[in-house]
């Protein structure tokens, strides 16, 4: 399975990037973004960021995939990494939510 990965930059150089995920260190092609300053979050996929995140997309993301990797290794305890979720009603998106409305 390949998946982004939310990296924050620790330093530029060039068209590459020095970024963490925890004790991980990778060196990122920032060609397709820009120039990232160190402490940005980057959306990386197979050595290349593809996106620059806010830090709070970043932290979801995270999140998201350290949840993945604890189910995967037996842990289903996750209801902690998804606050954003736990005790409120699914939402459709905008261009579904007619579906629900009663005629």
């Amino acid at each position: 399975m390949c998946i982004g990965i939310p990296m924050q930059v620790v330093a530029v150089d060039g068209f590459t990037a020095t970024c963490v995920d925890g004790a991980q260190r990778s060196v990122v092609d920032t060609t397709l973004v820009g120039a990232p300053q160190p402490g940005d979050w980057l959306l990386v996929f197979l050595g290349s960021a593809r996106e620059i995140l806010d830090e709070s997309t970043a932290r979801t993301m995270r999140d998201a995939v350290a949840a993945v990797a604890s189910v995967m290794a037996g842990d289903h305890h996750i209801d902690h990494l998804f606050g954003d979720l736990i005790d409120r009603e699914p939402l459709l998106p905008a261009h579904l939510q007619h579906l629900t409305k009663e005629a």
